[in-house]
């Protein structure tokens, strides 16, 4: 399976006298956010943008903790089920189609509310993907040849030498992740973490908002826990076997991602149902730190305790919305 690289920068929309404004509300997984971007969109008359990497496709529900169909019902969902699992999708694509959800939802007098805690989808939307020339075939053949026969722990090994910035932000497992930036680094030179340091539009696309939902670290891993349980509960186990019948092998990256990658192995007999489940929180309370990681370097952000400082957040949006 090739990984190809998304490089095309996003085209920067046109400037206008009124930019449209967004409220963003970030931080990492079982935090809250999704719950108080549907509070305040009800409120004030908004819709949701999902700035998650996994709600994008079809069929996966459970693992993807997607808001129920009829929450969606009541507040439009934008970038929610676009993709089959084995169809490619990127942040490129996503920052073009978040885009043209925004400008429609402020086209129709409503409020924008970019909610997610994929923070590349949130920078390729806001600040755009930096820009570089096509990746060679033969670097391509030659990272999937060393990925099969070396393993990705050499690969993730040869990232943390020559670029320690971007191996911070992507999981030792995460072979696509891995591989897009060894090629990036192959062939023009230069790691991806400076890259999308020299990158930017020429001017700001939208007014922003940031807010951060944080919380006590073992709070944060008692709910993350707790969502993985209710996910198993949920049927979790069944979503994997299905996406396994319909044809979706276990290599495909969204397979590979948490909860499915594990429940794959279960399934599969190389785990129990109970060390499955363990990884999976194990796993889920890594890539918290890692999203913390990500969101702790943008100063854009307003940082709030959890629920208890809700009031000072609708306080906080409605001045900014100017409501």
């Amino acid at each position: 399976m090739a990984y190809p690289i998304p490089c095309e920068i996003l085209n920067s929309i046109a400037a206008t006298v009124s930019r449209p404004s967004i409220v963003i509300i970030c931080g990492p997984t079982a935090s809250g956010k999704s719950l108080l971007g549907l509070e305040l969109a009800e409120i004030l008359n908004g819709e949701i943008v999902s700035a998650d990497s996994m709600q994008v496709y079809i069929h996966m529900d459970i693992g993807t903790d997607k808001p129920p169909v009829e929450v969606r019902k009541r507040i439009h969902h934008h970038m929610i089920d676009l993709v089959y699992p084995d169809q490619r999708f990127d942040a490129a694509q996503y920052g073009e189609g978040a885009a043209r959800a925004i400008q429609g939802i402020a086209d129709s007098g409503k409020r924008a509310f970019l909610v997610g805690g994929t923070g590349l989808y949130i920078k390729a939307l806001v600040h755009g993907l930096f820009s570089c020339p096509p990746i060679p075939h033969e670097i391509q053949e030659q990272l999937q040849s060393d990925a099969r026969e070396r393993g990705v722990a050499y690969l993730y090994g040869e990232l943390e030498r020559i670029d320690p910035g971007s191996a911070s932000t992507i999981h030792p497992n995460d072979a696509y992740r891995i591989i897009r930036a060894l090629e990036v680094w192959r062939t023009v030179g230069k790691p991806v973490s400076k890259l999308r340091q020299g990158h930017g539009f020429s001017q700001d696309r939208y007014r922003v908002l940031k807010i951060g939902i944080d919380m006590e670290r073992k709070t944060l891993y008692r709910r993350i826990e707790a969502r993985v349980d209710r996910m198993i509960d949920r049927g979790l186990v069944a979503e994997v076997e299905r996406l396994l019948n319909l044809g979706y092998g276990e290599d495909l990256r969204p397979m590979q991602s948490i909860g499915y990658r594990q429940i794959g192995a279960y399934l599969q007999g190389d785990l129990s149902r109970d060390r499955a489940i363990e990884l999976i929180k194990r796993d889920s309370r890594r890539y918290a730190k890692r999203q913390l990681t990500w969101f702790g370097g943008d100063s854009e952000i307003h940082w709030v305790a959890g629920s208890n400082s809700k009031s000072d957040v609708f306080t906080r949006v409605k001045n900014f919305l100017k409501v």
